[in-house]
């Protein structure tokens, strides 16, 4: 398996998105984006996904160098359209725009359409959190790529549709970044590249049975991703289904339906808090600290070693990988060796 230090993955990255089709400018944003998700632990959400980006520039589902254009805006509300630009630059320059209206008004609410792909949901919560804002996030489909059936059924209705929450707290804010399925579709596709099973708990095939062979999710009937919540995944589903009313139907964009009438991507639904504008920014984080504290002195379990809260998995994991190197699985390495060659571009020494 190899590991690559940080600075040379996010160059390569840089260059195939480059030569691959979109601008400079934007392969930088993105690039570095989907090594940051490897970073944090987010290889479903890191750079495997640059030959499906590529794939989408080349058969103009996807568009480096569009505007963001406004559909409707007042002094807390922005409804955009990404005109299907890059994902990471279209949903950044949103971001941008709402943390302003937040700063100044107390509140940024924004919706975006016609999005590929935005990449991380708990990086724009992170950037937010930088500006001492709360945030919320959620994404789903754009009407395409249906991977969750609901509870009892067997054919897939809902695209996996995360969600993501943020307060700030001093270098260490609460990120808490989640599918609202068993699993995130790109972490299956991981284990479909690499040649390896999925674990139980994750998948059901056509008929609607347990699985964990990813290539079942897949196949012609598909099978689909359960539900997040075990024995409760009507909370995960119905969660799920809000989510599509919230950022499909709010944004002007789509919700899932039969026969998808748009590429793969994503709408938004966004919104950010300046904790000044409400109870006080020192009062925020007082409570804030206070709640961190109390629970990471709870008495343990024999034999677990810490408390974990929403950022603590993603900052250990950065830290090891900052040190140690980006480990990437043979088969999602091999990918990104093929398409090097194919665009010429030079890949990194090991």
């Amino acid at each position: 398996m190899p590991r690559l230090d940080v600075e040379t993955l996010e160059r390569f990255s840089i260059d195939l998105l480059a030569a691959g089709g979109a601008s400079a400018a934007e392969a930088d944003v993105v690039g570095r984006s989907l090594v940051d998700a490897n970073l944090k632990g987010y290889d479903s959400h890191g750079v495997m996904r640059i030959p499906f980006y590529l794939q989408m520039l080349a058969e103009g589902e996807a568009v480096s160098g569009v505007p963001l254009d406004t559909i409707s805006e007042t002094e807390t509300v922005l409804a955009a359209d990404a005109n299907w630009g890059l994902g990471r630059v279209q949903c950044g320059r949103l971001t941008d725009r709402l943390i302003e209206k937040a700063k100044a008004n107390g509140i940024g609410v924004g919706t975006l359409r016609h999005s590929s792909h935005i990449g991380r949901l708990g990086e724009y919560c992170e950037i937010a959190a930088q500006h001492g804002l709360v945030s919320q996030l959620m994404v789903n489909t754009h009407g395409a790529a249906r991977r969750v059936a609901p509870p009892g059924g067997r054919e897939p209705r809902l695209g996996t549709n995360p969600m993501a929450v943020g307060a700030p707290h001093e270098d260490s804010p609460l990120i808490l970044d989640f599918s609202t399925s068993a699993t995130a579709e790109g972490k299956v596709r991981v284990k479909k590249i690499a040649g390896e099973t999925c674990p139980e708990g994750w998948l059901l095939n056509s008929q609607g049975q347990p699985t964990t062979d990813p290539n079942d999710l897949y196949a012609d009937p598909p099978g689909t991703i359960l539900p997040m919540g075990g024995d409760q995944a009507y909370k995960g589903f119905g969660l799920a289904l809000m989510i599509d009313v919230l950022s499909g139907a709010l944004s002007g964009g789509l919700c899932a339906r039969e026969t998808p009438i748009t590429p793969k991507g994503n709408c938004v639904f966004m919104l950010l808090c300046d904790p000044a504008h409400f109870g006080g920014a020192e009062h925020f984080a007082k409570e804030v600290k206070q709640l961190i504290d109390f629970n990471r002195s709870c008495q343990l379990i024999e034999g677990v070693e810490r408390i974990t809260l929403p950022g603590d998995p993603e900052r250990r994991v950065e830290a090891d990988k900052r040190a140690n190197g980006v480990p990437l699985d043979e088969g999602n390495w091999q990918q990104l060796l093929d398409l090097a060659g194919r665009l010429n571009v030079a890949a990194p020494a090991l």
